[in-house]
């Protein structure tokens, strides 16, 4: 029991603290109202800890000025501002405790437990204080002026107890939390108690609340802080995905301009000067609340409000405009596209993705408009690539999912089909039959092509299997594989193996593979090549004609047969030059004991032609489009 001047218990309080944390928390609002900030839960909470932080130092402020002039101040409003500044650190902390808990993800029960502690022990000591001062066995202030205090001060307590619960909730699931966030709260409560500790030996009051706010400003530094790039004005891929988030929750839309500029994508390049300044000038002063987004170095987003930019439609134009200007200038490709948000896109938060399907049927320097087709054709594709993913995670080398369709080859000199080109097709639940051009690229794009190639190897093994031990006269079937899994170590290998497996000699078998432009992938070419003609397979060069042929490296390299691209087939129909320019060509690969074969033959005109130009095999739709590979036996024919 005690009792002491108000003007002395004054005297231990300055107001400097509260004023400080008033401050503070007013520059919070201002960067609040000016930095990207996404209105989640936890976000809406840290506002409310500000507003309570504000309430506390207001509070405190009054409280002191009235308690030295307590002897003219009606007693009652000194106790209403004491217990309304306990009442908005002690709510502080519990909110504290509520948004510690978010990120943890707590089940259910567990969420539930601390909430339930930690808002009954808030009434416990909001009671226990406002109780003592109406029973007298709290803080009370007598007819002279003079505080009372008896029993024990429960703010200290309050003060542990919720730090205790929240210590608890950051070590306890310490592994749910990123160690920065962990490290830097734990420190920042660290520094805080011990403040509150040396204040409290020292019989000061001054800088209770500042204690409360540090914790406060850990949140905004180590969550809430999005910062703008300073050259572009930029935030980064965790705003946009808040952003989309934030408009599909609450049923917003907006309007998305993407650009690419693959100049800059995976490096440490930046934009020049005068497209930052374009993107700055349309960003910020054509658009009002316009967000731009910067989500690698080679692309940038631009997120726009329709409803209040109703004129949104004109400037994008005038941007589209701009770029297609400064392209002479600066020669750096780009691709624009611009759409609407979509709810199912949103939903997955799938734009990077939709951005780079679009992009890869885009020509370099154009832009585009999404529309539902692109949308469709998207989800069509997000489906393939899911069977895909999921045909290569099971290893099922018989996948039904998986169809081998094979097209005949002509043999010139017997006159009958012995061999054929072995071709992929798809056949899913949801779609059907896949043609190649979809899957395949993405295949390769997403490393997932070995997978459907072994597949097609083991099938039209075990097909020739069947075959030969029926008697058909089968010379061999090629299947196609792409250059990156020839060069993969485990090429050999897996071949060998599922050839052997089967039971099939590898001279029933041959490998299609185009040239590769890479001199570093040569000699690793050529090894493997030779290795496994060693044991029989032969190799053919495929799509000889497009694109770029090195002749020095063909001819070291030990291929087989050289397959003539339809292309060339259609220039020597159309130009006498490009007739006799293939003919010589295929005159020098037949003396240098190589098997020439055109592909793309359609009409007897092509036949003939080719037949002239040293033609060993014929291949194409005037013979057969490709069939399913159990149809094959109808071309090859029965040994005698």
């Amino acid at each position: 029991m005690g009792s002491t001047q108000a003007i002395t218990y004054y005297q231990n309080y300055t107001p400097v603290g509260d004023l400080t944390v008033l401050a503070t928390c007013f520059v919070f609002i201002v960067l609040m109202c000016v930095a990207y900030n996404i209105k989640t839960k936890n976000y809406k909470i840290f506002c409310s800890m500000v507003v309570f932080l504000m309430v506390a130092a207001i509070s405190d402020v009054i409280y002191h000025v009235m308690l030295n002039s307590a002897d003219t101040v009606p007693h009652v409003v000194i106790y209403i501002f004491r217990h309304l500044h306990h009442f908005a650190l002690f709510f502080n902390m519990l909110l504290y405790v509520i948004y510690v808990m978010e990120p943890l993800h707590l089940d259910k029960k567990a969420d539930k437990r601390f909430a339930v502690v930690a808002g009954l022990g808030f009434v416990a000591l909001m009671t226990y204080e406002i109780l003592g001062t109406v029973l007298g066995y709290g803080f009370s202030i007598s007819d002279d002026g003079s505080i009372i205090s008896e029993g024990f001060n429960i703010f200290p307590f309050g003060y542990i107890f919720f730090l205790g619960i929240i210590i608890f909730l950051l070590v306890y699931y310490r592994n749910r939390m990123v160690k920065q966030i962990l490290y830097g709260i734990l420190g920042t409560y660290a520094v805080s108690f011990i403040l509150i500790y040396a204040q409290g030996r020292h019989g000061q009051m001054s800088f209770t609340t500042a204690c409360f706010m540090f914790p406060v400003i850990a949140l905004l530094y180590l969550i809430h802080s999005n910062p703008y790039d300073i050259e572009i004005g930029a935030v980064g891929v965790s705003a946009f995905d808040d952003m989309i988030a934030y408009t599909r929750n609450h049923k917003d839309k907006r309007f998305l301009m993407s650009l690419y500029m693959k100049d800059f994508e995976g490096t440490g390049k930046h934009y020049p000067r005068e497209i930052q300044q374009t993107i700055r000038e349309f960003s910020h002063q054509r658009f009002r609340g316009g967000i731009l987004f910067q989500l690698s170095n080679g692309r940038m987003v631009l997120a726009i409000d329709p409803k209040r930019n109703p004129d949104f439609e004109t400037y994008g134009a005038m941007m589209l405009d701009d770029f297609y200007k400064a392209y002479p200038k600066f020669k750096l490709d780009y691709k624009i596209i611009f759409g609407m948000t979509d709810d199912e896109i949103s939903e997955n938060h799938d734009y990077i993705r939709l951005f780079q399907f679009l992009e890869g049927r885009m020509p370099e320097n154009s832009y585009h408009r999404v529309e539902q087709k692109d949308i469709d054709d998207f989800r069509e594709m997000k489906y393939v690539l899911s069977q895909l993913e999921d045909i290569a995670k099971s290893g099922d080398l018989d996948d039904e999912r998986v169809k081998v369709y094979c097209q005949p080859v002509l043999n010139i000199l017997t006159g009958k089909y012995d061999t054929a080109e072995a071709l992929m097709r798809l056949e899913l639940p949801e779609t059907g039959l896949v043609m190649p051009f979809i899957f395949i690229p993405l295949a390769e794009q997403y490393h997932l092509i070995h997978s459907l190639s072994l597949i097609i190897l083991h099938k039209t093994c075990v097909r020739i299997r069947k075959m030969l031990d029926k008697g058909y006269n089968v010379q061999r079937i090629s299947v196609n594989f792409a250059v990156s899994e020839v060069l993969d170590e485990s090429f050999i290998s897996d071949i060998s193996k599922i050839i052997d497996d089967v039971g099939v000699p590898h001279d029933k078998i041959a490998i299609e593979i185009t040239e590769s432009q890479s001199e570093d992938d040569f000699q690793m070419m050529k090894n493997t090549i030779e290795r496994l003609r060693d044991s029989g397979i032969k190799f053919y060069l495929d799509d000889f004609g497009t694109g770029y042929s090195n002749f020095e490296r063909i001819m070291e390299l030990p291929f087989d047969i050289i397959k003539f691209d339809r292309s060339l087939v259609i220039a020597c129909a159309e130009d006498k030059k490009s007739e006799k320019m293939v003919s010589y060509l295929a005159k020098m690969f037949s003396a240098m004991d190589y098997s020439v074969l055109y592909e793309g033959v359609e009409t007897k005109e092509d036949e003939e032609k080719c037949i002239q130009m040293s033609a060993k095999y014929l291949q194409g739709f005037k013979y057969s489009k490709p069939i399913p590979i159990d149809e094959l036996t109808q071309w090859f024919e029965l040994t005698a």
